[in-house]
């Protein structure tokens, strides 16, 4: 876990440079009437309590010496010093998600992604009860967070418990727009369960059935396949289902990841 600290002149060469050989250092240019300011605030805070990084706090109109110094011209600015550098990071509000994705530049791991690849280890090696204990450890740390929901979810799945995962997904709001769309992925791997309790005998029926397998133990790339072939022969099987199934593994993946751009532009030329 990081820790916050407020900035100015007098203390910059120390809790900044100094400490950057030791930390990296996110400092955060800010003033209290930027709203943009306001709403990043919380998502850097959420940060610091997964990664061990330092958050340099500095008002720019308590201390306009240091924003002239760097340059700082709109706010939020986020500045990184690293080893004794100072470098640009972002202006404006980014999603947490990209900011993750800038302290794993700098090879900075979440506390939270280390524990949950211990999980996914346990449950690899068919460990359900050492797995449920690290869950378990991580929820007490980190409660309510949604990618932590997101995960349990699909442990309960994978234990046939649907409707506790259901209700639990539930709990992610539309707000919470970098998660939402994944637990209503999460949603559409509950219903593939149910589908597997009677999969049915035709042709169809079974390439949905393996379809759904797939999907469940994370095949992604195979099970889309299938079910572009089922939305290729018969686009009303189970009400769309197959369509529907693929959308849900696209809100899973996300909209950058390589599968969901190749097979979102299979779909529309099967359907248009």
């Amino acid at each position: 876990m990081g820790y916050s600290v407020i900035v100015d002149s007098s203390n910059f060469e120390q809790e900044v440079i100094e400490n950057s050989h030791k930390n990296l250092v996110l400092i955060d240019f800010f003033a209290t009437w930027c709203g943009p300011c306001k709403l990043l605030k919380p998502i850097l805070e959420k940060l610091l309590e997964e990664y061990d990084f330092i958050l340099a706090t500095i008002d720019i109109d308590l201390h306009p010496d240091l924003a002239q110094k760097f340059g700082v011209e709109g706010v939020p600015d986020v500045k990184i010093a690293f080893e004794g550098e100072i470098m640009q990071g972002f202006v404006g509000v980014l999603p947490e998600a990209d900011i993750r994705d800038l302290l794993a530049q700098f090879n900075l791991k979440s506390d939270l992604d280390s524990k949950l690849e211990e999980m996914h280890q346990a449950m690899a090696n068919k460990d359900v009860p050492k797995a449920k204990i690290l869950l378990d450890e991580l929820f007490a740390k980190y409660p309510n967070h949604p990618q932590l929901i997101l995960e349990a979810s699909k442990f309960l799945i994978r234990l046939n418990r649907l409707e506790d995962a259901s209700k639990m997904l539930k709990t992610i709001g539309v707000i919470q727009k970098e998660y939402y769309a994944k637990a209503q992925g999460m949603q559409t791997l509950i219903e593939l369960k149910k589908s597997l309790e009677n999969p049915g005998e035709t042709e169809l029926d079974q390439l949905f059935a393996q379809a759904a397998r797939l999907t469940l133990i994370d095949e992604y790339e195979a099970a889309l396949k299938l079910f572009l072939q089922i939305v290729e022969s018969n686009r009303k099987y189970r009400e769309d289902g197959a369509r529907k199934a693929m959308l849900g593994i696209f809100n899973i993946l996300g909209s950058d990841h390589p599968l969901t751009k190749e097979y979102q532009q299979a779909l529309i030329l099967v359907l248009y």
